[in-house]
Formats: structure tokens, sequence, C-alpha cells
């Protein structure tokens, strides 16, 4: 286990929210800074495992929604495009730094309607978000989910939660899907506003990870919160 945080051990949902909450910013896998993701933090025990039978656990995997549950933190594909935590009192940092970084959101583009018609349902699985937006013909899942991924790296869009399908039994199974909302929905408003100006944000951020990485190249920092 390479915990570069605390000596504690992360071996539950919990302890991860606690961490989570004290660093304010956590990329859940490999994020190209050695230690600083959750899969290198918790306990050998709760990383992913397959069985000979063709089976698999993966207890970090499965404690996204119980986190985001939570309340104290925002998850989504929010570092280098990839998949992590916010702690929501970071959140109006990052928000006002990435918003303002981002290109603007044109009227009629792909990304207006992806918003609009999640303002308009309140949140959805990406399957029927995608459909919902139109892009139901060949190859159109990875192009629309290269415009969710831009819209989640803007932080205006996050995860409100995992639903997973259910077996016979009614067991949950699989990886699950993401249940798409907009901050403003799911954290209101005001959470999404910020008394500095964007470069006083970045700023306060990049400080924030300095202090907590003070090892770390400041250019490999500088890539996790360009937008």
């Amino acid at each position: 286990m390479n915990n570069i945080f605390t000596h504690d051990i992360i071996d539950s949902a919990a302890g991860l929210t606690e961490l989570i909450k004290q660093i304010g910013l956590l990329p859940l896998l490999d994020s190209g800074i050695s230690g600083f993701d959750a899969e290198s933090i918790v306990d050998d025990d709760c990383r992913y495992v397959t069985f000979p039978d063709g089976g698999w656990d993966w207890p970090l995997w499965k404690w996204k929604g119980p986190i985001i549950a939570s309340g104290i933190c925002a998850y989504g594909k929010f570092f280098a495009k990839k998949a992590g935590f916010v702690s929501l009192e970071w959140w109006p940092d990052l928000c006002n730094y990435r918003r303002n970084s981002s290109p603007e959101i044109k009227e009629g583009s792909v990304e207006e309607i992806i918003l609009a018609t999640l303002k308009e349902r309140g949140s959805m699985i990406t399957r029927d978000l995608r459909k919902a937006c139109g892009f139901t013909g060949p190859k159109m899942r990875s192009l629309f989910d290269g415009y969710v991924t831009r819209l989640q790296m803007a932080c205006r869009i996050v995860t409100e939660d995992f639903v997973y399908p259910r077996d016979k039994h009614g067991n949950e199974y699989g990886w699950g899907w993401a249940l798409l909302t907009t901050p403003e929905q799911r954290y209101g408003h005001e959470l999404c506003q910020c008394s500095r100006t964007p470069e006083q944000s970045y700023e306060h951020l990049l400080k924030n990870l300095k202090n907590m990485l003070p090892k770390t190249d400041e250019n490999q920092i500088c890539k996790l919160l360009k937008a």
C-alpha cells in the first residue's frame, strides 16, 4: 500500500470519505503522480481481484456510490479526463476556474442540448441521456461520451450516483451506470459560485496540491488542474 497522506489503513468507504474531506481532491485511479489516487491509498484487500470462476471483486469501485451519497464531495471526470473526487469545500474554486477556462457553451451546440436535457429531466444514466440527445446511430456512443467528458472537465456535469442492473435474485451486478446531473441541481447554485477570480481559484488549488505533494514536479500538478 502506497499511502502518502496518512498511516491509517483505508479499508472502508467511510475511511476514504474522511480522507477526501481532509485533502480536498483525489483521483480514483492512476493520476500520473505516484501515490496520489484512491487505488494506491486503499488497503490491498480493497483493490481489484479476479476469481478462478471468472468472477471479480473490487471494494473500492463499489464505494463510489456511498461516498457520493455522503454529501461531502462531487465525483466525475475532473482530472485529465479521468474520474475522481472533489470535496464540496474545494468545489467552488475548481468550478470557478474550470468554467472560465473551458470553451463557452454556444447556443444550439451539442453541449447546450445535453445540459438542457439534464435540466429538464433532473438526472439520467448515460445511455438514456445519449438517446434523448439523438445520438442513436452507429459509433455514436464514443462521440457522445467525448462531449460528456468535456462537460465534466468543465464542472458542468457530475455523477449523482451509480445504477446497477439486478439478477433474477435481486442482486446487483456489473460495473454500474453513471447517473448524471448538473452540479446546480445536485448541490445548488450557491455552491457553484466563488468570490475569487478564476486566476485566484487556480492559485488556491495549486497551493493546496503543492502542500500535499511537496516532492511532486509542479508541471505534473498543473496537468491535473488544467481544464
